[in-house]
């Protein structure tokens, strides 16, 4: 009997121990507690195009959460391992273009980009612009191939450091319609297109914003866009594989990510906020004007552009022997 009433008063005591452990896993799992303190997006030294969407976003998602959402600047792969080993709580994220899932491919890199990290929603995508200076004699795709292959291993096109988005550009036109141009690598994306400008290569795969200014003046001439579709960045420039490279296909993307494990219903929540704000009209001129077309996604799809990503230029990094500097 004695011992009866001791498993007795032992559950009365255990019992609402254990509903609070249920309730606090229900929330969890709901997502409806989701945020009780402030939130920090981690991005890349500022004034990058990373750390800009990291700031339209804090700002946006501030309010609907309740909570102050704080940018914090961190270099490259500091940010990147910082964190990949953060707690999964849905309170510490980062902002991060391709390089986060191209850098891997190229060379040992002290996370991995799918086991360390929960894609969160895609951001935005950028598009590079397949420019030559005005002196070339090509205004079209067509034009620019058949000039490569009468003169094969004579065509320069600039970039920047190793596994860039202008070296993996010309690689895949390279081997895609089997012509022999020529890489010429700078310090940087800016170096490279003076040198372009400077009439020291003949063309270039740059980004819409750093060229827009320079196709108005006439200073470079735009033969067509590398995304899949034409893009309102640039407006009346064809897509190269519609215009000499059926299937041809890139552009560099931005995305935001929690830590692996984080509860899905908390990648939902965060998820939910960040493409309302990013669908606002405002927030998407405010993109555009900078050279960035919003694509938010849901967490699986945007999953599925880093997979297919990784996929089909890990084959063209392989293939084309590129190493990280």
């Amino acid at each position: 009997m004695i011992d009866k009433l001791k498993d007795k008063r032992c559950i009365q005591v255990v019992m609402p121990f254990l509903a609070a452990l249920l309730v606090l896993d229900m929330s969890v799992v709901s997502g409806q507690e989701f945020p009780t303190k402030p939130i920090r997006i981690v991005t890349s030294t500022p004034g990058g195009g990373s750390d800009f969407s990291s700031r339209i976003i804090a700002q946006n998602i501030s309010g609907p959460f309740g909570q102050q959402v704080i940018v914090d600047n961190r270099s490259g792969v500091i940010g990147q391992e910082m964190v990949a080993r953060a707690a999964p709580d849905g309170y510490t994220l980062i902002v991060d273009g391709s390089s986060l899932w191209i850098a891997p491919l190229l060379q040992p890199m002290p996370y991995d980009p799918v086991r360390d990290f929960a894609p969160v929603s895609l951001i935005g995508v950028v598009p590079n612009v397949l420019v030559v200076h005005p002196s070339l004699p090509v205004k079209s795709v067509k034009d620019l191939l058949a000039l490569a292959r009468a003169r094969p291993g004579q065509l320069n096109y600039a970039a920047g450091n190793a596994g860039s988005a202008a070296q993996l550009s010309g690689e895949l036109l390279k081997s895609m319609a089997s012509v022999d141009i020529v890489m010429v690598p700078y310090k940087g994306t800016g170096p490279a297109l003076n040198a372009l400008l400077g009439g020291e290569v003949q063309l270039m795969f740059a980004t819409a914003g750093s060229v827009t200014m320079h196709l108005r003046s006439g200073r470079l001439r735009g033969l067509a866009v590398t995304s899949s579709q034409s893009s309102p960045l640039v407006p009346g420039l064809p897509t190269v594989s519609a215009t000499g490279v059926p299937g041809y296909e890139t552009e560099s993307s931005t995305g935001i990510f929690a830590p692996i494990k984080t509860p899905a219903a908390i990648i939902a929540r965060l998820n939910q906020e960040i493409v309302r704000s990013l669908n606002r009209p405002d927030v998407k001129e405010k993109f555009f004007n900078t050279g960035i077309d919003i694509v938010a996604s849901t967490a699986d799809e945007f999953a599925r552009v880093i997979k297919a990503d990784m996929t089909k230029l890990g084959k063209l990094i392989r293939d084309a022997g590129i190493h990280g500097q």
